[in-house]
């Protein structure tokens, strides 16, 4: 099997691909691309059994077959190529591949292309069109808020809810929670699934943003088709936390304020707080915020006050300031709103005024314990 090829032109796409590869696989052909030529076409595919990514180029053969190449070699290879017509030549019998250039040529060994994973051939019977600024916009508003906790893996995904009327995506870690809903979707029928964080931040690396996605879903795959690009992946098994019902409903004390400098403060009073809690104390009382942090080990402290509106009673309430500047950094409004009910139950943190009436973006934060 040989082919000519651009050697920037197929960088370009190894690279779109190639974060699905792992560092170490208990397969040494997971380390490999899957090279695979029909008809003028290459497709090349990457995968660590869970994730597969699939590109696809037109390049010149006038034959067809398929070669696995070692990822990291050819990519190193091509980085350092100026962009020109690349041979890429391979023998089926021994599995050597040459790559020739204008001045040289290199020489690797791969695999038997017959012998890379195959592709479950599943049908796909559900699907729901979303445009990629949408995808791209719930992923970044949601992947911070996934957890780490391998004795939870649901809580390692982002919860995918379909109905006719809404779209929504949910992150939670126990500690914070994000749900983000738009109403202007076209699901047909309902449907759930809690999809990994890897094959998400895949996403979110490749798409543009002004194209549309095909999303098609079974029990056990989920398939995202876009550009030149096909990631399937396996679904997170299991049953997602029922999160609408650790969302308090009645919270009287309301306090609006600007989200930079609410953020800005943060930044600088957290920076002496405790190591271990990250604590900060908000003290609420009329129109005037306090923040407040201390390492007692230490003997470290600052405090900030900052003008607001507040409708409520005055209370004071713990946070871990890493968690409120994560949610911070995730809104993109002027303004915001952290509503309350009392200091042991979670703060709800909205933007004042959504980006689109079409969108509705809540995150939750659970308080901490104040020392006192």
């Amino acid at each position: 099997m040989n082919f000519i090829v651009s050697s920037s032109h197929l960088l370009r796409h190894l690279q779109s691909i190639s974060g699905v590869l792992n560092t170490s696989n208990t397969l040494p052909i997971l380390d490999n691309f899957l090279f695979d030529i029909l008809n003028g076409q290459l497709t090349v595919s990457a995968s660590d059994l869970e994730t597969t990514m699939i590109t696809k180029l037109a390049v010149q053969s006038e034959e067809n077959g398929k070669i696995a190449i070692p990822a990291k070699l050819i990519l190193d290879v091509l980085k350092n190529l100026p962009d020109q017509p690349c041979t890429i030549r391979s023998n089926k019998e021994t599995s050597q591949i040459e790559i020739a250039y204008d001045n040289g040529k290199s020489k690797m060994i791969g695999f038997n292309g017959d012998e890379f994973p195959k592709l479950p051939s599943i049908e796909y019977k559900n699907s729901i069109r979303l445009p990629g600024d949408v995808l791209i916009k719930g992923i970044n508003k949601t992947l911070f808020a996934t957890g780490n906790d391998d004795l939870r893996p649901v809580m390692g995904g982002v919860y995918f809810q379909f109905s006719p009327s809404d779209i929504t995506l949910v992150a939670t870690d126990a500690h914070k929670l994000v749900r983000y809903r738009r109403t202007d979707g076209d699901a047909k029928g309902s449907a759930s699934f809690i999809i990994p964080k890897k094959p998400l931040t895949m996403l979110k690396g490749n798409l543009r943003g002004d194209e549309e996605v095909l999303m098609e879903y079974n029990e056990a795959n989920v398939v995202f088709t876009f550009n030149d690009i096909v990631l399937v992946c396996r679904l997170i098994d299991g049953k997602y936390p029922n999160y609408e019902a650790v969302i308090p409903k009645e919270n009287p004390n309301v306090l609006t304020v600007d989200r930079q400098q609410f953020l800005s403060s943060i930044k600088r009073v957290s920076i002496f707080s405790n190591k271990t809690t990250y604590q900060i104390k908000l003290r609420l009382a009329g129109s005037e915020l306090s923040l407040f942090a201390e390492d007692i080990d230490f003997s470290n402290e600052a405090n900030e006050r900052l003008t607001c509106n507040y409708d409520g009673d005055d209370m004071e309430i713990g946070f871990n300031s890493r968690f409120l500047l994560e949610m911070l950094n995730n809104l993109d409004t002027s303004e915001v709103k952290l509503s309350m009910s009392e200091p042991s139950r979670a703060g709800i943190l909205t933007p004042v005024q959504q980006d689109n009436e079409s969108e509705d973006v809540l995150m939750l934060v659970m308080p901490v314990m104040l020392n006192r």
